[in-house]
């Protein structure tokens, strides 16, 4: 399996969603975010983080000013945000955040279309899409046979949690 579709009715939803896909993450683990402004990237990833690094969920905000924030955890979740990086793949190299791509944590990534060639061959694609008011589609493709597993791990999971597949 490479690909599921859900329908999220509300921001609990969209969390619950990460939630129940942190639950299954293990280090080195890599979330490409997707969808433009306001449409729950980091209400996913407070899900993700209360499930990796439970005692840190409640510091879970958007770093797009700071770039990367740490939530400390078993599991540390490095969660970046790359939209105000207007110099593309060699600003995010020269900052030296490919380093954590690959490391000891699980990484969430928002906007993450901007690394290029710097995106590990292994990772899961969340794409979120308004749906109007609070409803959010969310597609999550796999890159790879290690995330082709998880995925199929997590939309059984995800069914038996009531979801809704679209």
């Amino acid at each position: 399996m490479n690909k599921v579709a859900f329908l999220s009715r509300s921001p609990l939803e969209t969390e619950g969603l990460g939630r129940c896909l942190g639950a299954l993450l293990a280090r080195g683990a890599f979330i490409a975010l997707r969808g433009e402004l306001g449409s729950g990237k980091t209400c996913f990833t407070r899900g993700i983080v209360a499930a990796a690094a439970p005692d840190s969920a409640h510091l879970v905000a958007s770093p797009t000013y700071a770039v990367m924030n740490e939530y400390p955890g078993e599991t540390p979740v490095y969660h970046f945000d790359f939209y105000r990086l207007a110099g593309g793949t060699d600003e995010i190299a020269e900052l030296g955040f490919e380093e954590y791509f690959t490391g000891d944590g699980i990484c969430v990534c928002e906007w993450s279309e901007r690394l290029g060639e710097l995106l590990p061959e292994e990772h899961l694609i969340v794409t979120m899409e308004h749906g109007g008011d609070d409803q959010r589609f969310i597609t999550i493709e796999a890159e790879g046979p290690g995330m082709e597993a998880l995925l199929g791990r997590f939309a059984e999971q995800a069914k038996a949690c009531k979801f809704s597949l679209t």
